[in-house]
């Protein structure tokens, strides 16, 4: 099943999201839908709160990236912790499928380590680099309630403001489903 994707200015983009355990309904479900979604709106990365849950739980694939350490990383992460962020901040111009058409260079470090869970529930410790790791630090901030927007320059985001405004109210062409909060679809 495909979800539609919860459009800037939903409050569950702006909610830190809650940790979930082996328990919770449905989540084989959930996860296979959200690499569908993933997949219908040629995204690398999408997170819970994009499909309007606030779980700590977001997927990634690489694969329409060319180099060879990107392409072949899909994951899933559950209840992630980011424990360092490391080395040289490097710009990068990043998008989100709850932003679309909206493309800004970001700032971020280049290495980041991280303890989460897979699918199957096993612990994993470990340290990415690059922009494997910039898919990890874009996708971890929209379960801490982050949009890639927060982190650009006060003047960008005012520049912004209008299409954003937009965004929220459905005005706006995607060639995928998606909810808007503005209009209460």
């Amino acid at each position: 099943m495909i979800y539609p994707i919860v459009a800037y200015g939903d409050p569950v983009l702006k909610k830190k999201a809650v940790e979930i355990d082996k328990k919770y309904p449905k989540l084989d479900e959930i996860i296979a839908n959200m690499f569908e979604t993933m997949y219908e709106s040629s995204g690398v990365g999408l997170a819970a709160p994009q499909i309007g849950l606030s779980i700590r739980l977001f997927i990634v694939d690489g694969e329409p990236f060319e180099d060879d350490d990107v392409r072949d990383f899909k994951q899933v992460f559950i209840n992630p912790i980011i424990t360092e962020e490391a080395g040289d901040p490097w710009k990068f111009n990043e998008g989100c499928l709850s932003i679309p058409n909206v493309r800004e260079d970001v700032q971020r470090k280049e290495e980041v380590h991280i303890e989460y869970y897979d699918e199957n529930w096993k612990l994993h410790k470990k340290t990415y680099d690059g922009i494997t790791a910039r898919i990890i630090q874009h996708e971890y901030d929209h379960i801490e309630g982050i949009l890639f927007t927060d982190r650009i320059s006060p003047l960008r985001r005012r520049l912004l403001k209008n299409k954003l405004n937009d965004i929220s109210m459905g005005k706006v062409d995607v060639d995928y489903k998606m909810k808007f909060p503005a209009k209460g679809r």
